[in-house]
This record gives structure tokens, sequence and C-alpha cells, in this order.
């Protein structure tokens, strides 16, 4: 067998890449925001019985009116991406990236404007509301990087994934002489990742399950292949020669396979959740804007 044929590479994340991210991602603008933020959150957090600031007077009540003024900017994007008249303002990337910023200064701003303590039933309401819409916002930013080649890259579509499972498949046809159980089940698996023949696209079920069986699907294929070549290596001189180095290669293959059978779920899963959440989050942030309104009348009125 060819160990060539099992070289299509596809990269296979670690524990600890899956946990911290890549270097890449370490040295992004995005973790180093999230990191700072998560920071100032500690701090405001261990200083609230200072009471540092007055939300009514002096820094407290202008960390109020920043906080505030940040989170009506967050509409701009969405009126940049639908008016076509209004890309003399820059591209829709850009404003996404100040849509992210905003979306964390403004609540942050607010937070440290109530000194992390809630007040009055309307300020309850307001703030309850910015932090739903703010966790919604950090919610669909992971969905929208999980249907994106990066954050800011091009869209992936389900048919281009499909093609490079397949290209998988493709290159690797020396598994099916040596190993046709094997491949036969690949096959099999391949196939029912193709999804139906009417929309092309996997149900919610089958991405779920994929999620939660991908490893025992390894580890049956796994097995699969060492049972298959310990029984060619009985009867073949060649495979027994060659049997250390086949066993690798397959193990390689299994690996790639499942990851990007994995990846086509994942991938699946993540355009219908977006698609959910572009339901819930724009009614969650205007109920958040009159949540705000009502609070800064409330509080200038009485």
């Amino acid at each position: 067998m060819n160990e060539a044929a099992f070289d299509q590479v596809f990269p296979s994340n670690s524990l600890r890449t899956r946990i911290f991210g890549t270097s890449e991602n370490r040295k992004s603008g995005a973790f180093y925001g999230y990191s700072l933020v998560t920071l100032a959150l500690g701090v405001g957090w261990l200083l609230r019985e200072r009471n540092l600031v007055n939300a009514e007077h002096g820094l407290g009540y202008w960390l109020g009116i920043i906080g505030g003024t940040m989170m009506l900017l967050l509409l701009l994007y969405p009126v940049r991406k639908r008016i076509r008249a209004l890309r003399f303002l820059g591209g829709t990337t850009q404003w996404f990236r100040l849509h992210m910023i905003l979306g964390l200064l403004g609540p942050l701003l607010v937070l440290y404007h109530s000194n992390f303590q809630v007040g009055s039933f309307n300020s309850q309401v307001a703030l309850y509301c910015m932090l739903l819409v703010a966790g919604s916002g950090v919610i669909g930013r992971h969905l929208y990087a999980g249907i994106h080649q990066g954050l800011y890259g091009q869209k992936t579509s389900l048919k281009e994934l499909h093609q490079k499972l397949n290209a998988s498949i493709e290159n690797n046809k020396g598994l099916g002489t040596v190993m046709p159980t094997l491949a036969a089940r690949v096959e099999a698996l391949a196939a029912e990742l193709q999804g139906d023949s009417i929309s092309g696209s996997l149900s919610l079920v089958t991405c779920i399950q994929w999620s939660l069986r991908k490893h025992l699907v390894r580890f049956s294929l796994w097995r699969t292949a060492g049972q298959e070549l310990r029984r060619r290596a009985a009867e073949s001189a060649t495979v027994a020669r060659d049997y250390r180095r086949m066993r690798k290669a397959s193990s390689k293959f299994i690996r790639v396979f499942v990851g990007m059978a994995s990846n086509v779920a994942r991938f699946t899963l993540y355009e219908k959740l977006f698609s959910l959440w572009h339901v819930l989050h724009l009614p969650l942030f205007f109920m958040l804007i009159v949540s705000a309104l009502v609070h800064v009348l409330a509080v200038h009125m009485y």
C-alpha cells in the first residue's frame, strides 16, 4: 500500500488548541479584547463595595451616558450592511469590528456606571436587558465565526466542505484495496453526511448525533482497521512486512476523515443556530433600547 495515499492533510486540533486557541488566535485583537474586558469586569466586581462612582453624578453619570451612546451606535452596522448607498462609509468588515468593540465596551461602561449593583426596578430591567443582549452578541460572534473561514473571512459553504470530504476519500483509493470493509464503512458514513437530495443539507438531529458520537465513530473505525489489517497480514507476507506503516497510515486517514466529517456536521449546526440567533437577537436589542430609554426618562423626571 502506498503511504502517500494517506497524506491528504487537514488540520487536527489538540485539546490545548481547542481550549486556548492557536498562536495566531492568541495574537489576534479579539483575544486581547476579551482578555482586557474580562480583567476590567473582575476589577470592577472586586471594587464594587467601595462605591468609587455615583451613578447620578460626575464620572458615574457620564459613564452611563457614554456606554448608552455606544450601544445606540450599534445600529450603524446593520444600517450600513443593508443600505448599499452608504458604501462610502467603509466596508462591512470594518463596521463589524466596530460593532463588536462597541458591543463590549458599551455594556462594560454601563456596569461601571451602575457600580456592578442593581438599583430601582427600571434600572434592573435595563441592566438585565443589556446583559442579555451582550451575551447574545458574544454567542452570535462565535456562531458567525463557525460558518466563516476566520471571523472576517469568506463564508465557508457546505458544498465546499463536502468537496473536501470527498477529496480526502478519492485521494485514498489504496484504502479499498487492502481494507475493503473499512473503505465500505467510510463510504457509508460519507453518504450519510451528504444530506437529503432536496435541500442538500443535514438535519439538525444528524448534526447533533455526529457531534456526540464522533469519538465513538473514530474508535470503531480504528478497531475495524486493526482487525482487517491483522487478518490481511496473516494472509499476505507483503502486508505483514508493511503492517506498522499501514496501521499508522490508516489511523491518520481515519483521524482526518472523522475530523472532516465533524466539520461538515458542525458547520451545518452553526448555520442553523446562526439563523435562529438572527431571529432572536434583533428583538432583544430593541427591547434593550426601549428599557434604556425608560430608565433615562425615569432618572431625569423623578
